[in-house]
């Protein structure tokens, strides 16, 4: 879907940032509250064969990645990282046991019972303000207003944030303006940061592009996450470099043969910005058709003879790398209706991608 995506982006030029690890999960929760047809669907699209085969992949990389975590503001002693998953369902439902032991134990997610139908413009804010607050204010108003209503049933989503300073630091003294090169072929001036020239950098050269991976602190953390920035040879590069990836999507999540080396001549654009989109239109470009049709075939989330259909589903992420390190946080919501009845049949700014990878698990968060 990253693919996807970024590819219609990079056709407007415009600037893309996109958490698989935030959209999976949120993908994984929609699929173990399914069942027939949408249950076959949603394993196809993730490649998988079977809830507990997915369940299991859950708990491996939500463990790895998230716990334990720095959960002070010490960077030295390794990110912060945090990662919650919220379910908001209405008054008239009940999740089912079996649903509810999953989401609170595999997702660690937390469930409340809210009044959609009198007080739906309090539950927005509340998950607003619970969006805002477990993302450190990174991400603020993801529902618009009047996006819930008396026809919601249930609200899932979650929050997840990164903060890591770089394992050597960039020199904010040598910092300035240069050239960069947009899509569309305008030159603009943006601060590009450096290092000193006798540090050496893991890197590496392929077919039509570089990659140079730049580790984070670990301190006392067993585990080690890196940056991995993505440079097309050519400057007008990017859609080539995007075909390549979606021709053989393992590529992106292979261990690259770097090497390290001197790079005298080492810049990096400073960067921060947000991208926030409605997927439901991209899930069914895709083929995720099913979750969306009135009979949604989500009778393992709650217990009502009250169809459920998801209705919209909102992703946003936001990031900024300067010269201490990384800071970014994304978050997803789906909205989940009730359908009373089955109706009636009727006649870039960018020349490079990155990547923040947890190593051991190969996570891309």
């Amino acid at each position: 879907m990253a693919f996807h995506i970024l590819q219609k982006e990079a056709q407007k030029a415009s600037n893309f940032v996109f958490s698989p690890l935030s959209f999976q999960c949120m993908l994984n929760l929609i699929t173990v509250g399914s069942r027939g047809p949408t249950l076959e669907q949603l394993l196809s699209f993730l490649g998988l064969k079977s809830i507990n085969e997915l369940n299991s992949l859950a708990s491996q990389i939500v463990t790895a990645v998230l716990f334990p975590s720095n959960e002070s503001e010490d960077l030295t002693r390794g990110p912060v990282v945090s990662f919650i998953n919220g379910a908001w369902v209405d008054l008239s439902f009940h999740l089912k046991p079996s649903f509810q032991e999953l989401v609170k134990g595999v997702y660690r997610a937390t469930a409340k019972e809210v009044d959609f139908v009198n007080k739906a413009n309090h539950v927005l804010h509340e998950v607003n303000s619970w969006m805002e607050t477990e993302t450190r204010g990174l991400i603020k108003n993801i529902l618009p207003q009047e996006s819930l209503g008396n026809d919601t049933a249930l609200v899932l989503a979650n929050a997840l944030y990164f903060k890591g300073a770089w394992d050597r630091q960039f020199d904010a003294t040598k910092t300035k303006n240069k050239d960069f090169h947009l899509l569309n072929g305008q030159i603009i001036q943006v601060p590009f940061m450096t290092c000193k020239a006798y540090h050496k950098h893991l890197y590496g050269c392929f077919d039509g592009y570089k990659i140079l991976k730049i580790p984070y602190q670990n301190g006392q953390d067993s585990r080690q996450f890196s940056m991995y920035f993505f440079l097309p040879d050519a400057k007008d590069g990017l859609q080539n470099l995007i075909k390549i990836f979606r021709s053989n999507p393992e590529i992106y999540n292979k261990q690259f043969k770097l090497q390290e080396e001197d790079l005298p001549n080492f810049w990096i654009p400073r960067f921060k910005f947000s991208f926030k989109f409605e997927a439901s239109e991209t899930m069914k470009e895709l083929g995720l058709v099913l979750p969306f049709s009135p009979d949604g075939g989500f009778s393992e989330m709650v217990d009502s003879p009250e169809l459920l259909m998801l209705s919209k589903v909102f992703h946003e992420s936001s990031i900024e790398v300067n010269e201490e390190g990384t800071e970014a946080a994304a978050n997803c919501f789906v909205d989940t209706e009730k359908q009373l009845e089955l109706p009636k049949k009727c006649p870039s700014l960018a020349i490079s991608s990155f990547q923040v990878v947890e190593e051991d698990e190969e996570a891309i968060i």
